[in-house]
């Protein structure tokens, strides 16, 4: 592996932890109703661990309320043992075809909880960042060592250089939306 395979291969294991990043935090309950609170949540439908997303149409009717429409009118009892073994606190009303819910109002230690996941979640995405670091600073050793390369010490130094700055731009990205999140679970 040559220094640029080196420092792409860095890039997008960075990438990677940032994207993990974001959709772990589309699902972490703010102040208003997402639909990504509840697409993953696993449904047992006919035996196989569905996403709800997969059986259910699920749209915010309200700032405060979901909506969920299964497709197989049957799931719908499935679909509501789900959401309340989920552990998200959700109470969810079942209405003929659909699924209602009205998500309450956080209270100060709920919100406190929740922006300390949010923080834990942020430093993973970090520890994960300065792994792809550590790895992409031993493949740039490999290839120095690699006399068929023909590389110049400054040349290892700048690759170096360049993973140092990978990870300070996508820190500098997982501190954003950490911070955006964080002020999305402060309002009320």
């Amino acid at each position: 592996m040559d220094i640029d395979e080196a420092l792409m291969t860095t890039e997008e294991a960075m990438e990677k932890a940032i994207e993990y990043l974001k959709s772990e935090l589309r699902g972490v309950r703010t102040g208003r109703a997402a639909t990504a609170l509840v697409e993953y949540i696993k449904v047992d439908y006919y035996g196989s661990m569905t996403d709800l997303r997969q059986l259910a149409l699920i749209s915010v009717p309200e700032a405060t309320q979901l909506l969920i429409k299964p497709f197989d009118a049957s799931s719908t009892q499935a679909v509501v043992k789900a959401i309340q073994a989920s552990g998200l606190g959700l109470n969810p009303m079942p209405e003929k075809n659909q699924i209602r819910i009205t998500l309450p109002a956080l209270s100060g230690d709920r919100r406190n909880q929740l922006i300390s996941s949010v923080k834990q979640m942020g430093e993973q995405a970090k520890i994960t960042i300065r792994n792809a670091r550590r790895d992409g600073n031993k493949h740039i050793d490999v290839a120095a060592k690699d006399k068929t390369l023909h590389l110049s010490e400054d040349a290892v130094e700048a690759a170096k250089k360049e993973v140092q700055d990978l990870v300070k731009k996508y820190e500098d990205i997982a501190e954003s939306l950490i911070a955006g999140k964080t002020k999305e679970i402060q309002e009320i």
